[in-house]
């Protein structure tokens, strides 16, 4: 409903190894400055507002399809992934209670279930999966 067909076959024949994103920014320009001389707009200075808008929401599309184009690299992938891990382990190691009261031999580690590190892994986890 944004074109008509025949503008959306003049956009489907348009060839262009990157996305078309910036034709109907084009051809906003055109018709604007069209208007301009037709008097439909009345004042330059409301002119130079509409294609600055303009410019403005093009430059979001354009950054947005630089965000597309260049990807995450797997190191940093693998990276949070080692210090979730290493994280749960640390955790897991330092989150264990010692009762010095009780006079254990060489403090060794307690045997018991930590549900809220456990919890917090799942949570890292899964975040880290999605």
């Amino acid at each position: 409903g944004f074109m008509t067909r025949y503008e959306r076959k003049l956009f489907d024949d348009l060839k262009s190894p990157h996305l078309k994103y910036w034709v109907p920014f084009v051809w906003f320009g055109n018709l604007a400055s069209k208007a301009r001389k037709e008097g439909r707009i009345r004042d330059s200075v409301d002119l130079q507002t509409l294609m600055n808008e303009m410019n403005k929401y093009r430059s979001w599309c354009s950054l947005l399809f630089g965000y597309d184009w260049v990807g995450i690299p797997l190191v940093y992938t693998q990276v949070v992934t080692l210090a979730v891990y290493t994280f749960f382990f640390a955790c897991l190691i330092g989150r264990q209670f010692l009762d010095t009261d009780q006079g254990y031999q060489g403090h060794d580690l307690d045997i018991y279930i930590p549900v809220f590190t456990l919890l917090q892994f799942f949570f890292y986890a899964g975040w880290l999966k999605v």
